[in-house]
This record gives structure tokens, C-alpha cells and sequence, in this order.
């Protein structure tokens, strides 16, 4: 697992140095943002359209291979690309086919390496496991961002894709030397009864659908996931717009922003690797609070105070991301987890693709603040409408206990009874 952390750092470091410069590389071709904007979006639409597909092959494949192979060919399209942009041969629609293949790829490796990473634990460490890859994550947005400047400034973009192509393949030769654990293993070592049910017999795509559709919780997750997304969280713009807007900041006050956020989302990884058995109930609770937070971001009196506000929108962010990765990869049973992953890519990738232009809609329309506020209110009512639809459902689901009448109730045998009887 030590190993794995590792490379998972590295991996992200590497990911996060590519995303940093590939705007800026489109930007340089074409000089429209608009042309930015699409090669974000050609590599998030398969997700969208085959993130399902994606999560069955999972299923059906052996995972140490599976992830292996997905990290050779990202590496190898990170490859192409650094050679490509060495050469000057590079031009927006390749740079646009690239980014569909690596999409394309993404929709088994994402999942695979996700569940990789449990295999390695008893199922008792598993959120701690998760947490640790937030935490891997987090740290490697950090430095894969400071990276990139330096990076680039010395050595050229080509550079920063190739570094990418190294993490890679760094990851994909760690692999053959992890050793797992049984994924159905206990803490204890006992195993777990084979309880299975139609729907989870049922190893086909539409089975997937079938199971994430039917599964109570899974649908509350994706409710939150989709209010919170749509309304909030995007800080990335949100408070970017708010920055240099009405608190008069420049582009390095923002700075200063996204750093806080960074900090933020570490400290919550960690706090995240504490959960053992996280509930919907928690996620609700951390989406409800990052709302109020986000009201009072919105109502923001200097950018000091922002920065301090900050730290906690994201320690709410992301122990919320860690339960919810943590219920998503634990309560599906272990043959259905590829495809509810699988699924909710898809999902997350619609929200994900929907949810700039609703917010910047949202606050051309009322402003920063009127659109931070009431953008934080739809979320908080959301949820709290949801919380009573829940507790109401769960009233009238509650079997009535009725008296049992005088007559019918049963007579106490004493002990002479007893004995006359036997």
C-alpha cells in the first residue's frame, strides 16, 4: 500500500503538470478560449457516453493487469503528445483525438486503479485506503501545479507531457510487484457469505444500471453530487469571478485563494482517512455545511477573510468527496463495483459538464455574491428537502404496532402448570 501511495503521488503529480499546461498549449495554437474549453470537453465525453462499458470490462477483467496496461497507454498517448508539440507538429484537432483516446482510456483506468487500491487492505482499512488516495491526490494538484511553471520555464511544454508520460509508466511497473489482499477478506480473516442477489448475478452493462438505479443510497449520492455540482463547489470559478470582481484582487490574490483550497482539501484527505464507515446522512451533512459556507463566501467583506473561509469550504469538500468514494466502493458488492463506478463517471461527468455554464449563467445574471448566495441556498434547501422526504418515506415504510387485545394475549405459565402439563 506504501508503494502504491507513492506512485498514485507521482502518478497525480505528473496529471496535474499536463492539466496546468494544456490550456495554456491550446490557447497558443488557436488563441480562443472557446477551443479551450472543447479539449476539456472531447476528453470528458467518454466518460459520458461509456464510462458503464468502461466499469464492465473492469468486472470481467483481472484487475492487476487491467490497470497496468491502462497506465501504459496513457503514458504512451503522453508520449505521443511531447513528441508531437517537440516537433511543432501538434495541431487542435489531433491535440483533440488525443484527448478522446485519453478519455477514452480513462473510463477502465479510473476504476481500475480506484479498486486496485482497496484490493490491497482488509476491508476494514479500506476507507483508511481511500483516504490515503485523496490525500495522494490532493498533494499531487499541489505540486503537479508548481511544477508545471518551472517545468515549462526551463524546459518547454513538451517537458511537462512527458513528465506525464514518466509518471505513467512509473505506476504500471509498480503494479506486478503489489500484493493483494482477497477483496471479500474480513478484518478478521473470515471470509463473506456468498449472498448474492438477481441483480447482482446479473454481470451485464444493463445489469450495472439495473443495481445503481435500485440502490437507495447510491441514488441520494448522485442527488447530492448532481445539486451540490450544479449550484456550488466549482470554486475554481466561482470564487475566481468573486476575487476579481467585487473584491478588486488581481490574478495572484487568486492565487492566494487557490492555495488556501489546496491546504484545505489535504487536511481533509487526512481527516477523511479517519472515517470507517461513512453514511449518505455525512455527506448530506458536509454538502448542507459547504452551502452555508459558500453563502457567507458570498457575502465576503475582504479577501483576507475569503482566504480564511476558504480552509474550511474545502476540508468540508473533501472528507464529503472521501465518504462518498468510500460508499462507493464498498457498498456495491465486489463483482458490481466496476460498473457503479463505471456509472457514476458517467453521472459526475454530466454534472461536471453542465455545471460551468450554469454557474456562470447564474452569476452573470445576479452577480458574484447574488450568485454564490443563492446558489448556497438552492443547495441547502435541496438537502434539507431531501432529508425530509427521507425521514417521511421512512415513517410510512415503519410496520404499526398495534395493541394486542385483552382477550388474545397470551397466558404465563407457572411452574405447577408446567409440570401438570408435562
Amino acid at each position: 500500500m506504501r508503494w502504491w501511495a507513492v506512485a498514485h503521488l507521482v502518478s497525480n503529480t505528473g496529471t496535474w503538470m499536463q492539466l496546468t499546461v494544456q490550456n495554456l498549449l491550446v490557447l497558443d495554437l488557436t488563441g480562443s478560449p472557446a477551443a479551450a474549453g472543447l479539449s476539456i470537453s472531447a476528453q470528458a465525453a467518454p466518460g459520458l457516453l461509456v464510462g458503464l462499458l468502461g466499469g464492465a470490462a473492469v468486472d470481467r477483467l483481472p484487475r492487476k493487469a487491467t490497470a497496468a496496461l491502462a497506465q501504459v497507454a496513457l503514458g504512451l498517448v503522453a508520449l505521443t503528445t511531447a513528441l508531437l508539440v517537440a516537433n511543432d507538429g501538434l495541431s487542435l484537432p489531433v491535440l483533440l483525438a488525443l484527448a478522446v483516446v485519453t478519455g477514452l482510456i480513462a473510463t477502465v483506468d479510473g476504476p481500475a486503479c480506484a479498486l486496485l487500491g482497496n484490493d490491497l487492505v482488509p476491508a476494514g482499512d479500506v476507507p483508511s485506503a481511500i483516504g490515503v488516495g485523496s490525500l495522494a491526490h490532493s498533494g499531487g494538484r499541489l505540486a503537479g501545479a508548481a511544477l508545471a511553471g518551472v517545468t515549462v520555464a526551463a524546459l518547454g511544454t513538451a517537458a511537462a507531457y512527458a513528465a506525464n508520460a514518466v509518471s505513467f509508466l512509473f505506476v504500471a511497473a509498480v503494479i506486478p510487484f503489489l500484493t493483494l489482499v482477497r477483496p471479500q477478506e474480513e478484518p478478521d480473516g473470515t471470509a463473506v457469505p456468498a449472498t448474492v442477489t438477481v441483480a447482482e448475478e446479473d454481470t451485464s452493462v444493463r445489469g450495472g444500471l439495473v443495481f445503481f438505479a435500485g440502490r437507495p443510497r447510491l441514488v441520494a449520492l448522485a442527488g447530492l453530487n448532481a445539486v451540490s455540482a450544479l449550484f456550488g463547489r466549482n470554486y475554481s470559478l466561482t470564487l475566481a469571478v468573486l476575487v476579481t470582481g467585487p473584491l478588486a484582487g488581481s490574478t495572484g490574490s487568486f492565487g492566494a485563494v487557490s492555495t488556501a483550497l489546496a491546504v484545505g482539501g489535504i487536511v481533509g484527505a487526512v481527516l477523511g482517512a479517519r472515517l470507517r464507515a461513512p453514511k449518505v446522512r455525512l455527506v448530506a451533512l458536509l454538502t448542507a455545511g459547504g452551502a452555508l459556507l459558500q453563502i457567507v463566501a458570498g457575502a465576503s467583506p475582504s479577501l483576507a477573510f475569503l482566504i480564511v473561509l476558504a480552509l474550511p469550504m474545502a476540508i468540508a469538500e473533501s472528507v464529503s468527496d472521501t465518504a462518498q468514494n468510500t460508499l462507493l466502493q464498498t457498498d456495491p458488492p465486489p463483482r458490481m463495483r466496476g460498473r457503479v463506478l463505471g456509472a457514476w463517471n458517467s453521472v459526475r461527468t454530466l454534472w461536471g459538464l453542465a455545471a460551468p455554464p450554469t454557474l456562470g449563467l447564474l452569476m452573470e445574471l445576479l452577480g458574484a455574491r447574488g450568485g454564490l448566495v443563492t446558489g448556497g441556498v438552492v443547495v441547502a434547501a435541496a438537502v434539507a428537502g431531501g432529508w425530509l422526504l427521507h425521514g417521511r418515506r421512512a415513517a410510512a415504510a415503519a410496520p404499526a404496532v398495534l395493541p394486542v387485545p385483552e382477550a388474545v394475549r397470551p397466558v404465563p405459565l407457572t411452574r405447577p402448570a408446567l409440570k401438570g402439563a408435562a
